[in-house]
């Protein structure tokens, strides 16, 4: 689904259900100055209706009223946004998410929310009817047939425009994490991401296991060997026809983590599915970028593989020898996800041109979610100037990101091996600086790299603010957002 927008004087255009903004002072309702002569002829009665129902105005309410006697409208949806002095960007977001989800199954929503922060209406809307019907009827959940928005903002066609294709990427994103684990194997992953970008210019190679161990991707190798499927390592790229520089995108692609050897209990593998959030990101971004002309070269690397235990699993202790040579001694089969991104950021070093830019996603550790719970991901880099810039995109977008240190001086001997170059595992303390220590064993000097820990809001199995239980999508808008204003 789409949503259109038109301008305020364009009246109700055919809808059945308009959503307004009421803010609160002291007890008090107020209509927004939106469209007040659009909301003329329900003005005169409508805050005191919605006080009768005891309606607020408080962040985030909603309140359904019918209407009688109009050509096409049925009901009005007001939602609350609060004290008018203090509203966010992410209260308008949320706004409009919880009056989509309230209009239900409506022929027509329109949404009459004023002209601030037009993007993040559209993303309320757009994930309030996000659904993933791969495996029920697409009716599980009731959602409006059209949903536009009256508005007189400048650029308001181009913006629409332009935050349809971005949370198009966060869809796939969202489609591809709550596949389930039989679904998107490894090489069925990697046929995927290919499908994805098919009508895109876009090449695609997909590395198998043969030329994985000829070209010495030990680490992906390593993670999949206990799997009956095998591992894939896939490489896409998009030239523009006079790019600025080459930024590099790494995705964790493991598409189910048992923990391998060191098995993980069961009820820690209930989310497992979504250990390829990173990955999925990665795609979506760049299948995005590609459709919005953004003068970046991108090369996007989804390293892929499944880790499973049986008797031809990697074992704790066994020695690995990455892409470029570096060993790394397996203390934990369950630190998997360093290993294969380990291979991918190696291979990156060798790209033509050189990278200016190198980003890593992947639901790395759980130490991340015990720091910064499942709202906010981490982000360590080897450049502060990168991760303030990523860090301002991710506020822009709603999905914070909080900059941890890389902390070489003071834990960096931690990640160096007894019998080989590296280890993949140094203990609870510190979790997601040493992952990021390790991976930046794999960084080509002088390139400017960020790490992104997503291992909380990649995925929620109960959902929170716009967010519906499972994939969140997360942080497929900080990374267009940072792309698009670079």
């Amino acid at each position: 689904m789409t949503v259109t927008t038109f301008p305020v004087t364009n009246q109700l255009n055919g809808a059945d259900t308009l959503v307004v903004a009421v803010t609160t002072d002291n007890d008090t309702l107020t209509l927004t100055t939106a469209g007040q002569d659009l909301l003329a002829p329900f003005a005169p009665t409508l805050l005191d209706d919605l006080k009768k129902v005891g309606f607020t105005g408080s962040v985030g309410a909603v309140q359904r009223l019918p209407v009688s006697g109009h050509d096409t409208l049925t009901s009005i949806i007001a939602v609350g946004l609060g004290d008018a002095t203090n509203v966010t960007r992410n209260m308008r977001r949320t706004a409009a998410a919880n009056a989509v989800k309230a209009a239900g199954k409506a022929a027509h929503v329109t949404l009459l929310l004023g002209d601030d922060d037009l993007d993040a209406l559209i993303d309320g809307a757009r994930f309030a009817t996000y659904q993933f019907t791969a495996f029920t009827p697409p009716s599980v959940k009731d959602v409006p047939a059209q949903i536009s928005v009256l508005t007189d903002a400048a650029d308001a066609g181009t913006i629409a425009a332009r935050q349809n294709v971005i949370n198009d990427a966060v869809a796939l994103t969202r489609d591809l994490v709550n596949t389930p684990p039989q679904a998107k194997r490894p090489p069925q992953f990697a046929q995927m991401a290919q499908d994805a970008v098919k009508d895109l210019p876009i090449t695609v190679t997909i590395f198998d296991e043969t030329r994985l161990a000829n070209e010495g991707f030990g680490g992906i190798l390593g993670v999949g060997q206990g799997s009956s499927t095998p591992p894939r390592l896939v490489e896409l790229r998009y030239t523009p026809t006079d790019p600025k520089d080459h930024v590099v995108l790494v995705g964790k692609g493991i598409t189910f983590d048992t923990g391998g050897i060191s098995l993980k209990p069961s009820a820690s593998m209930e989310t497992m599915k979504s250990d390829m959030a990173g990955a999925a990101t990665m795609l979506a971004v760049l299948s995005a970028a590609a459709r919005l002309n953004v003068q970046t070269e991108l090369t996007v690397l989804l390293a892929v593989a499944e880790n499973m235990p049986s008797g031809t699993a990697t074992r704790v202790s066994d020695v690995l020898t990455m892409y470029g040579g570096i060993t790394v001694e397996v203390t934990n089969t369950d630190a998997e996800g360093r290993l294969v991104l380990g291979d991918a950021l190696a291979y990156a070093a060798t790209l033509t041109p050189t990278p200016s830019v190198v980003i890593d996603a992947a639901t790395l550790t759980g130490a991340a979610v015990i720091a910064l719970g499942d709202k906010i991901s981490a982000a360590i880099g080897n450049d502060d100037t990168l991760v303030a810039e990523l860090t301002t995109a991710a506020t822009h977008a709603g999905e914070p990101l909080w900059p941890l240190p890389l902390a070489t001086d003071e834990y960096g001997d931690r990640v160096k091996g007894s019998i080989s170059t590296l280890k993949n595992a140094g203990g609870r303390e510190a979790g997601p600086i040493f992952g990021a220590l390790f991976l930046s064993r794999f960084v080509a000097p002088d390139v400017r790299w960020v790490h992104l820990d997503i291992a909380g809001p990649a995925f929620s199995p109960k959902g929170y603010d716009i967010y519906s239980p499972g994939a969140t999508g997360n942080p497929v808008r900080t990374l267009i957002t940072w792309l698009l204003g670079r």
